[in-house]
């Protein structure tokens, strides 16, 4: 009996494991688990006697008196562990740098100079509505790209989406990131508090001082970096961008280490938690008059055509001059709708949208925008790869052969 019993339980442990375990592998999966989290928050925050949810988030946590450490649930989300969010962001850019897409200026002058306008153009667009409003400070929220929505959705297309396009939708995505975390740090702190930044600098020099005496990866780098984020959180200064920090810090070499421990808890843990905690939104019953508002109408235009006309209009001037070249057997058209993807801005627009506004009526109707912003161009995107599916041939899959002692991330270039 118990033989016939570990005969079946076996193929029935295998039936749930290996689904559950291709799911985790699947590049496709941290976008579909956004998209859960973001749904099932939404129904539990507007569902009947519901209020306790949305006021969870965010009340009051009492910490050790005398640290001024974050004070509810939202906040330790979104300045403790996002920072490891940022961490991970970090060893991409860093990696993409220093061996990999953006390595060399020929590499990456187009993707910087496309994601330059994919976040100076709805910049403008949001600024135009907004220029003579109290709500002008929120210009940063539309320049964002979603690298795991955008690769997510970009996967889903198959061959329609070319692998040179990934690539470099990839490579913007990137450097979308980076300007990003510039763009919080240097508009969206608090009172800076100088001695605290000093000494932040201090702990910084520490962890590149560690990495020039080949000093191992290990506890006392990770003290440092707590030590680091506590300044950080002090400074006033965005205290999540400490990840950013801490992995330009680290050696190239410890990279994979790093990524390969935190990989799977950002994707699979603290991502779904942030959607679940900034999207706890009352949406009210007169929604369309609320999205009726020169803030709503900044962000959703901003994500949706300011993002694929900046994308386009930059790339088509710098190849024009002779100073990039686009990807080999990409069109203009399948640039442009690239561009679309871009405009998927979910973790990083909502992040800036926290730190923008104070008064959570305008970061509902931010947080709504950004949704209505994200389905838009998810639905145009899929219905115009469609369209011009049939006129042009996707690339042949490009092997990338890894740095000697590191794993490469399964970024969704070769998902079919």
């Amino acid at each position: 009996m118990s033989t016939t019993f570990q005969s079946t339980a076996k193929p029935l442990r295998h039936r749930i494991m290996t689904p559950l375990r291709n799911f985790i592998n699947d590049s496709r999966a941290t976008g579909v688990l956004l998209i859960g989290c973001t749904l099932l928050s939404l129904l539990i925050a507007n569902s009947t006697g519901s209020s306790w949810y949305s006021n969870w988030w965010t009340s009051e946590i009492h910490p050790a008196a005398g640290l001024h450490l974050p004070s509810s649930p939202i906040e330790w989300i979104n300045n403790f562990l996002m920072a490891f969010f940022f961490l991970l962001a970090g060893m991409e850019i860093k990696r993409e740098l220093t061996n990999g897409e953006l390595s060399s200026f020929k590499k990456a002058i187009l993707p910087f100079g496309a994601a330059f306008g994919g976040m100076l153009v709805p910049a403008l667009i949001y600024t135009a509505f907004n220029l003579h409003t109290q709500h002008a400070h929120g210009w940063g929220i539309p320049t964002a790209t979603d690298i795991a929505f955008s690769l997510g959705i970009a996967s889903l297309l198959g061959k329609r989406f070319p692998v040179g396009l990934k690539i470099l939708l990839m490579a913007l995505a990137i450097i979308d990131d980076l300007g990003a975390i510039l763009v919080i740090a240097l508009f969206y702190g608090g009172q800076v508090h100088g001695w605290w930044l000093a000494f932040a600098g201090l702990l910084y020099g520490a962890l590149f001082l560690c990495n020039f005496l080949k000093v191992k990866f290990g506890a006392l780098q990770i003290i440092l970096g707590l030590v680091l984020w506590y300044s950080m959180l002090q400074s006033g200064i965005e205290a999540s961008i400490t990840g950013v920090l801490f992995a330009f810090a680290m050696p190239v070499n410890a990279l994979a280490q790093i990524e390969k421990f935190i990989h799977k808890p950002v994707n699979f843990f603290i991502l779904p938690l942030f959607a679940l905690a900034n999207t706890a939104i009352i949406i009210p019953s007169n929604i369309i008059q609320s999205l009726n508002t020169t803030v709503s109408m900044g962000v959703i235009l901003g994500l949706v055509i300011g993002k694929p006309v900046g994308i386009f209009l930059v790339s088509r001037i710098m190849v024009a001059c002779n100073i990039a070249h686009l990807p080999a057997n990409t069109k203009w058209k399948q640039l442009f709708g690239m561009g679309t993807l871009a405009g998927i801005g979910f973790t990083m627009s909502i992040f800036t949208t926290m730190l923008a506004f104070n008064e959570d009526n305008f970061r509902n109707i931010a947080k709504i925008s950004i949704l209505i912003s994200v389905v838009t161009s998810v639905v145009v995107s899929l219905i115009y790869f469609r369209i011009i599916s049939g006129k042009f041939k996707s690339l042949p899959i490009p092997s990338v052969q890894p740095v000697q002692g590191e794993t490469q991330p399964d970024l969704g270039l070769n998902a079919a």
